[in-house]
């Protein structure tokens, strides 16, 4: 696969869907983490996937750090996990959306720390649409990404919820207050886009305009995301493409936005910091960040032995 991003868009593909879509996940979690293992160590799976995704890491040197990001958020999907708080969501957020957002930055050669940090609150705010467009989708299969927080404030028990999940107005106004939480990250995304290469900034742009249109929907559905699933047209899509490419800063140089110096999230600064240091391949993912993925991966390796433990009637 000659293109990197595609390159990085299959990996990414193949690593969601291998949960998404597996009855065992755990079990999916687990052979991603040994199909990684076996790319950084410059020996992948005869797997069209892996084979471009090694040559992707070898040639741009890709900090292990984001990847593995990826993967625990993936573990963390696999083991049901709920987040608490705002912050936690967007801990779980920057692992499943601004990982690959830095993991794009580093196949343009971008290793500059505030373009990164841009980068990173376009994929957590991209997350944030995701998790309410969702709500109703989600609720049907009893998962629960809303803050557990928000939840107790509105009287909610998430599992009562389940059973019947309605677009009740404190479910509305929990998706209004998640998207103005993205609003506020769309727009500090925004004044990294031009420290882009100029190749790269429509294609940004128009990320930025499709989830735009996908905010709009869910505001004129009422924030009812429980009733129905917020989408955008073709038609539409192809417009925001074109108005993408005549934005201010696609075909110019524009002067930078202090915006773009602002401090990254909290929540992302070890995936900024990880890739604008460029980490050689193989190296310990720093502030024991390692350590806490190992121990997630330990816990899915239990649940997995003793699932498999239960169905042979061991």
């Amino acid at each position: 696969m000659s293109d990197p991003a595609l390159a990085l868009y299959a990996y990414c593909r193949l690593a969601d869907d291998a949960v998404d879509l597996h009855d065992e996940k755990p079990s999916a979690v687990l052979t991603l983490r040994d199909r990684l293992d076996l790319i950084y160590e410059g020996r992948p799976r005869n797997a069209p996937a892996d084979r471009a995704f090694a040559a992707v890491i070898e040639t741009y040197d890709m900090p292990r750090a984001l990847p593995d990001a990826l993967l625990e958020g993936l573990a963390w999907d696999a083991m049901g996990r709920r987040y608490r708080t705002l912050s936690a969501l967007f801990d779980y957020s920057a692992r499943v959306a601004a990982a690959v957002g830095a993991m794009m930055c580093v196949l343009m050669r971008v290793r500059d720390y505030d373009a990164l940090a841009r980068a990173c609150d376009l994929g957590v705010a991209m997350q944030l649409t995701n998790i309410s467009r969702d709500v109703g989708e989600d609720a049907r299969e009893r998962r629960m990404y809303l803050p557990l927080d928000w939840l107790d404030e509105a009287g909610i028990d998430p599992d009562a919820y389940f059973a019947d999940p309605l677009p009740h107005e404190p479910v509305r106004a929990m998706v209004r207050r998640l998207l103005r939480e993205a609003d506020k990250l769309y727009i500090r995304s925004e004044a990294g886009i031009a420290a882009l290469p100029r190749a790269a900034r429509p294609g940004s742009y128009a990320a930025r305009h499709v989830y735009a249109g996908i905010d709009g929907a869910i505001r004129r559905n009422g924030f009812d995301t429980v009733s129905y699933r917020a989408h955008t047209y073709r038609s539409q899509k192809l417009g925001w493409l074109g108005l993408s490419v005549l934005r201010p800063g696609v075909t110019m140089v524009m002067p930078r936005s202090a915006v773009l110096y602002a401090q990254p999230l909290a929540e992302t600064q070890f995936l900024v910091e990880a890739a604008a240091r460029g980490q050689r391949r193989g190296a310990a993912w720093g502030d024991g960040r390692s350590g806490a993925l190992m121990a997630v991966l330990a816990q899915l390796e239990t649940r997995d032995r003793a699932r498999h433990l239960e169905h042979s009637g061991v």
